[in-house]
């Protein structure tokens, strides 16, 4: 965040509610603050995926000024890449959801999971979120920033950080 021109403070940019519903967080763009459903994350993992998840918008939202109220293709660009980035398409998660498949599994959760979030925040029909996400998915599920990369477990997330660490220094001998 630091990098793209965003100062994060843990003491003003995150906040532990509780929240109704089966909502796990949310950004609130208004204060660019991350709110964490404290009463309906079950575990650390759980929390890390939310985390991340929400840290994805609060980086788009830096980044490319995303207009969040106004215009549904910005939203669902914002969730594609936060359900792509975020783990919430695991093949772990998505077997613990019974929801697993071998053609293109990913992109297809990460299809569903933007819209279902879309869908969540806004008053729109699923028709309308599903043209949202079809107009924005192609590129913004490749846009990997600032990974990289998918960190799909550990180890990808370390090649994704080794990656962000050492990016300047190859564009700095050209």
């Amino acid at each position: 965040m630091k990098h793209s021109g965003c100062a994060v403070n843990k003491d003003r940019h995150f906040a532990c509610e509780d929240c109704n519903g089966n909502v796990s967080g949310g950004f609130d763009a208004a204060v660019s603050q991350i709110v964490l459903c404290q009463n309906n994350i079950r575990n650390q993992a759980h929390m890390n995926r939310v985390v991340t998840h929400e840290l994805i918008h609060a980086f788009d939202h830096c980044r490319a000024h995303v207009n969040w109220f106004t215009n549904v293709r910005h939203l669902a660009c914002s969730e594609v890449r936060a359900a792509n980035l975020s783990g919430d398409c695991s093949l772990l998660n998505e077997i613990f959801r019974l929801h697993f498949g071998l053609k293109q599994h990913h992109q297809t959760c990460v299809r569903d999971r933007a819209i279902r979030s879309i869908l969540a925040v806004r008053n729109i029909s699923k028709e309308a979120a599903q043209k949202a996400v079809d107009e924005v998915f192609e590129s913004c599920f490749n846009d990997h920033e600032p990974f990289g990369r998918i960190p799909h477990n550990k180890t990808y997330a370390r090649y994704a950080h080794r990656d962000f660490q050492n990016r300047d220094r190859y564009y700095s001998n050209i």
